[in-house]
């Protein structure tokens, strides 16, 4: 539970300061965004996981 709650706060980091701060370079948005993406597969997995577990 305490690592769901680490990446969802990783991914909000993700969105709210590291892509605003990316302003206009394409490379860095990119980076970002892949990032968030594969952050929010992590977060879905470990939901389901723990879902299984009745937590």
């Amino acid at each position: 539970m305490s690592q769901l709650v680490q990446e969802h706060r990783s991914l909000w980091r993700l969105r709210k300061h590291y892509l605003k701060d990316a302003k206009n370079c394409k490379k860095c948005k990119d980076l970002w965004q892949k990032l968030i993406k594969e952050k929010e597969e992590q977060i879905k997995l470990i939901s389901e996981i723990l879902k299984s577990h009745n937590l």
